[in-house]
């Protein structure tokens, strides 16, 4: 077995999951390349005195249902799901599909039936389990990434495996700012917004939630938000990938969104009330990312980034929005994308995508790899 296979289930297990004799585990996976890491964590949830089960995912086969399914069906799917959900004290969930589009041509009516239907699971899991997930090397990632599926497994595996517990105390004085912050400003190309994060709170991923990680956030008070913002990182979300998103906003609420798909992303918006208002404001600091591959759990993380979420809040920042969408979209602010600033109570606390406070430079790449 690689090495780097066994420091990562070792990673997930021990410091992710913080896997106690006893616990439930729900080991879900997609893609024949990642059995050799599923394989492992099962015989590490074993030394660790816990209970390890299988979950296999397939894309296609989720399309085939979803391209003929009834809202009975997939409420009755989820009530299953939400069972076994019930039953774990833990969560690892590693996905290595084969086509990142494969659903891109499943009605958006059913597309958001299904993400309303079984939202019940997968609140339950993040709010009441220990959870981590992430993707796995194959070569549909190394071409979003641009690069070698040998190069691509080289970058991951630095990613994934970093120092999180450096990364972690480094996050502790931008945790403290931001929960004494009330207003928010973002400057950048094409974009000037405002809005407040007075009372939410602050919380740092440092590699319990996400592999990789790498961002602290909160959520925007949800009627403050107010002006234009034009992202500058592509998204897939639900099999399309989206570009050239640009919001304006107006109390809190999205009122014009225009894409590459104007059409298809209202249709999305639309989805439900909440997913016209904003859940998340985060930062990403991971110091190995630093591109976009229309990979959300990569992209988030990247340093010199941030991320605005139309959809829901979570439970442990809430501002309130309760929506079935939550979608991470990325703006990047180092120079070579445009740069920007992001002020907070009129000081300038990150600019060009490095941390300009004393307390926070511990933040910046070159400190946290």
């Amino acid at each position: 077995m690689d090495q780097r296979i066994k420091d990562l289930s070792k990673l997930l297990v021990g410091y992710s999951c913080q896997i106690q004799p006893g616990d439930r585990v729900l080991i879900s996976y997609e893609g024949e390349c990642c059995k050799n890491l599923v394989r492992q964590l099962i015989k590490d949830v074993y030394e660790a005195g816990g209970l390890p089960y299988a979950e296999i995912r397939d894309a296609a086969i989720t399309r085939e249902i979803l391209l003929g399914c009834t809202e009975e069906q997939i409420r009755f799917m989820d009530e299953i799901s939400l069972a076994q959900m019930k039953g774990m004290q833990a969560y690892i969930a590693i996905r290595a599909g084969s086509n990142t589009s494969e659903l891109s041509d499943v009605p958006s009516d059913k597309m958001q039936m299904y993400s309303r239907l079984t939202r019940p699971t997968i609140d339950y899991r993040v709010n009441e389990t220990k959870w981590v997930v992430l993707r796995y090397p194959n070569n549909s990632m190394a071409q979003l990434a641009n690069t070698s599926l040998e190069a691509f497994e080289d970058f991951y595996f630095d990613v994934c495996t970093l120092d999180y517990e450096k990364m972690s105390k480094a996050m502790d004085p931008l945790v403290d700012l931001m929960n004494r912050t009330d207003r928010v400003h973002i400057k950048g190309p094409g974009t000037d917004l405002t809005f407040s994060i007075k009372g939410v709170g602050a919380i740092k991923c440092d590699g319990e939630k996400n592999i990789p990680d790498g961002e602290v956030y909160t959520a925007p008070v949800r009627e403050s938000m107010n002006g234009i913002i034009s992202y500058n990182t592509p998204s897939e979300e639900q099999g399309f990938t989206y570009e050239n998103i640009v919001f304006e906003v107006k109390d809190g609420r999205i009122v014009k969104a225009t894409s590459n798909d104007d059409a298809k992303i209202n249709a999305l918006l639309d989805t439900d009330e909440g997913a016209r208002y904003f859940g998340e404001f985060a930062l990403g600091v991971n110091p190995y990312i630093l591109h976009p591959m229309k990979d959300t759990l990569f992209d988030e993380k990247i340093a010199g980034s941030f991320h605005l979420t139309p959809g829901m809040c979570y439970e442990d920042a809430p501002n309130g929005n309760k929506s079935a969408i939550h979608w991470d979209l990325v703006m990047i602010q180092r120079p070579e994308y445009g740069g920007g600033e992001i002020w907070f109570d009129d000081v300038l606390i990150r600019k060009d995508g490095i941390f300009l406070l004393d307390e926070l430079k511990g933040l910046n790449p070159e400190n946290l790899k």
